[in-house]
């Protein structure tokens, strides 16, 4: 998504009076955006966007401006540009900080953010979480195997819906694969069940362990078990 993707968008969105005054700050030396960043939510309001079948439909119009100004900053300059986020960052309330994180895959020098990325999948704080996890295409693109299992299996584990994650079907492998089937052990142990669009992750990965925990799928009480089992029976 370009610059000029999200101003229009903004253009959809946002009152004469929002349109002027992101505009005049997103011309500003970096230290002016970076200004303007913090006090956005004091000239731009945080009603929901209409931006249907967008990575931003569920955005706050704050959310994306701030998005828009970190994307006008200058980064010719490297050090000073990671040492200005690197202090956004550590100095952002909980708002700020969910627009960072959103900004990711929109920001100069990707791989100068990926301990920020790892942080933020081990973070404890709901929404912190969600906005690297969902609709987020760093995770996918830069993400090591390690690093991606890692968000997958937080999301399954805390019962988050990881179809909203991008590059699910791309990004699966083995390990994770292997992993799933242990889990799916654990929680049948406990009298739980897994949810079934769980071992879509296992495709293309199926050994004689997960073949044997499709089987067992296949005799479940509930329909999609049954249905997303004998699927990739036949497929593998």
């Amino acid at each position: 998504m370009q610059q000029h993707n999200l101003w229009e968008i903004l253009q959809k969105n946002a009152s004469e009076k929002e349109i002027v005054w992101l505009t005049s700050k997103s011309t500003l030396p970096n230290k002016g955006i970076q200004t303007a960043f913090v006090a956005t939510p004091r000239f731009i309001s945080r009603k929901p966007l209409v931006a249907e079948n967008t990575p931003f439909e569920t955005w706050t119009l704050d959310r994306l401006a701030r998005v828009y100004l970190l994307m006008c900053l200058d980064s010719s300059d490297e050090t000073a540009y990671v040492d200005l986020l690197e202090t956004l960052f550590d100095t952002a309330e909980m708002n700020e900080a969910v627009a960072l994180y959103v900004a990711l895959p929109y920001l100069a020098y990707p791989n100068r953010w990926l301990l920020r990325a790892t942080d933020a999948v081990r973070s404890n704080v709901g929404i912190i979480f969600d906005a690297i996890a969902f609709h987020n295409p760093f995770p996918k693109t830069y993400f090591n195997e390690l690093a991606w299992n890692q968000l997958v299996l937080k999301c399954i584990f805390n019962d988050k819906p990881i179809l909203l994650i991008d590059g699910l079907e791309e990004r699966s492998n083995q390990a994770l694969a292997d992993t799933l089937s242990d889990f799916a052990h654990e929680r049948w142990a406990a009298g739980r069940t897994v949810p079934s669009e769980v071992w879509q992750l296992v495709k293309g990965f199926v050994t004689e362990t997960i073949l044997e925990d499709l089987k067992l799928l296949q005799q479940s009480n509930r329909q999609e078990d049954r249905e997303v089992a004998t699927l990739l029976i036949h497929n593998s």
